[in-house]
């Protein structure tokens, strides 16, 4: 891979992965449908774009064992749903707050340390969203 000496090269590289990844799950969105039974039932919406979604849950022996979303909205959030639906299943309570405070520090602009930026995986494309 050839950049230039400032790296920007690899910046513009790093851009369109996040946008891949982006539109990868906006146009195959995970966990959607209803879960059976949900231990968590959620409704969000933003009152300023119009999107709407419906979170639900199930938590078995502290962990989230299945993630369910439906609504509607535009690219950029259907594909945050479907990436945070990704990033908490399966993980204990204390792992999810750990994450989504991560998260939210990622979209505030605050540094993540690298472990951090680890956990958070594919969900980190949407710190460029920000901008």
């Amino acid at each position: 891979m050839m950049g230039n000496a400032s790296g920007s090269g690899n910046l513009g590289e790093l851009d369109d992965l996040y946008e891949a990844i982006i539109l990868d799950h906006y146009r195959n969105p995970r966990n959607t449908g209803p879960v059976d039974s949900p231990d968590i039932d959620l409704e969000v919406n933003n009152p300023f774009c119009g999107d709407e979604f419906q979170i639900q849950m199930k938590v078995e022996n502290d962990a989230v064992s299945a993630v369910g979303i439906t609504g509607r909205g535009c690219a950029i959030s259907q594909a945050s749903a479907s990436l945070l639906a990704e990033l908490v299943e399966g993980k204990k309570s204390g792992e999810v707050r750990e994450s989504v405070s991560a998260f939210r520090r990622l979209l505030q602009g605050v540094e993540i340390s690298a472990e951090e930026r680890e956990v958070l995986g594919d969900i980190e494309a949407l710190g460029g969203v920000r901008k």
